[in-house]
């Protein structure tokens, strides 16, 4: 089921049931090699299936039950499995799995059983491709992971290594994938190979890597092919004779047209890499705008699952609840309002403070308070004659006025308690005046 592209190989689709691999068609000699992956495992969904697998193994595994490929296979596997089988949780994670070629892949644990060495990280639906990098030198293989969230391609971490581990010395290199009852698409954009070299060793000749057989037919085919092109040669020559004898300017043009770009081409080329970097940013917002409306699909699923189990369990008292959800929410706006309404007043009460203070009538304060004074005193006098009017009727006319002795309640008042009490009140007056001529300068101030 994989689908070959200029810049990728969809391995899976994300449809129910698939199975695709890639392998390579030769066998890798290497004695120490390293192979660098990069690939995206994206779905809908908020849980994937199945996997991703890379292979290093003796003979080529083109289909099967283990995430694509065939199983008893006679070296390595490195398992990207999405799916958790055994219900631990432990899923997304990368598993490192040997045989002998004898082995049943163990589909139920995840292969937890037969793990070699294993390390839990989430490669789904990243918002850059993932990139893996195994090392195998000196029967020991490393397996380091870019988790896909910077573009750093060198932002590598560690997942698993295993010691002594001891591999067919010819291999092919492979990678698989594939789906069940969920599905995610699994693409790989590159799989690198390098050979490894001991430090001091040097690093064979190509021509000791070519074997014999195939040095001879590349030569046939060079040979073959420099003929055609004396033949093409002859033919452009008898077509274009004006060109005989000049094929110094004619190869000039030719390259000239094909290694320089003019000002137009480079504008065309511009606007066209453009447009492609906006086109892969389109399809990663696409693929996030998915990942979001997939997450809010589950929570309002969740939470309608939720008021589901509450109206189950209280027959009735789903329409109550709301009812006093919005109760609850007129409250608060109520008292929101009430809020802002107490904050317009104050604010309203601080500008009529302010407009009375700069009011030109305002000069007019000291003479009201002067005239307030006045007529304190007039009714202070007022009182003072009727209370002497009133001693001088009561008393003999050849007594001496004087206050009478003090009743458990006084009858009378004498001058000095008189005087006091005025003298009490003037100054809390007085007092009241300052307070507020502070508390309106203060206004002033502030606003």
């Amino acid at each position: 089921d994989a689908i070959p592209s200029a810049d990728q190989i969809r391995i899976t689709t994300s449809l129910k049931s698939q199975r695709g691999s890639v392998w390579t068609k030769n066998k890798s000699i290497f004695e120490h090699w390293e192979v660098e992956v990069t690939f995206r495992v994206t779905g809908r969904g908020r849980i994937g299936a199945d996997g991703l697998a890379i292979w290093f193994t003796e003979e080529q595994g083109l289909e099967g039950p283990v995430f694509g490929a065939a199983d008893k296979w006679n070296g390595v596997g490195i398992f990207f499995d999405s799916f958790d089988n055994d219900g631990k949780k432990n899923n997304p994670g990368v598993i490192v799995v040997g045989n002998n070629g004898k082995l049943l892949y163990d589909h139920q644990n995840d292969g937890s059983t037969q793990a070699l060495a294993s390390c839990q990280r989430d490669f789904r639906n990243k918002p850059y491709p993932v990139r893996v990098k195994i090392t195998y030198y000196q029967k020991a293989l490393t397996v380091l992971i870019n988790n896909g969230f910077t573009p750093d391609k060198e932002d590598y971490e560690f997942c698993a290594k295993v010691e002594d581990m001891v591999l067919p010395s010819q291999g092919y290199f492979g990678i698989s994938a594939a789906t069940g009852g969920l599905a995610d698409d699994h693409d790989v954009l590159s799989f690198l190979t390098f050979q490894l070299t001991e430090p001091g060793k040097e690093v064979p000749t190509p021509d000791a890597e070519i074997p014999q057989k195939d040095k001879e037919k590349y030569q046939e085919e060079f040979e073959h092919f420099q003929q055609e092109l004396d033949k093409k040669k002859e033919e452009f020559q008898k077509e274009h004779p004006d060109v005989q004898g000049q094929p110094g300017k004619l190869f000039e043009r030719f390259f000239t047209d094909d290694l320089f770009e003019t000002v137009g081409d480079r504008e065309l080329r511009q606007i066209f890499e453009g447009q492609n970097r906006i086109h892969l940013e389109i399809k990663q917002l696409n693929r996030q705008l998915d990942m979001i409306l997939d997450e809010q699909r589950r929570y309002v699923s969740a939470v309608t699952d939720e008021i589901a189990k509450r109206g189950a369990g209280f027959p009735g008292q789903q329409g109550q609840v709301s009812q006093q959800e919005i109760e609850t929410v007129v409250k608060t706006q109520e008292e929101v309002i009430r809020q802002v309404n107490e904050i317009r007043n104050s604010v309203a009460e601080a500008v009529r403070s302010i407009s009375a203070a700069q009011h030109p009538g305002a000069a007019a304060g000291g003479y009201d308070t002067t005239q307030h004074f006045n007529d304190i005193k007039e009714h202070l006098h007022v009182v003072k004659r009727d209370i002497e009017h009133l001693v001088q009727r009561n008393t003999p006319s050849n007594e001496k006025s004087k206050c009478p002795d003090l009743p458990p309640f006084p009858s009378c008042l004498s001058t000095m308690h008189f005087f006091i009490f005025v003298a009490v009140q003037t100054v809390l007056f007085i007092g009241y005046i300052m307070y507020r001529s502070q508390q309106e300068a203060a206004a002033k101030k502030f606003f």
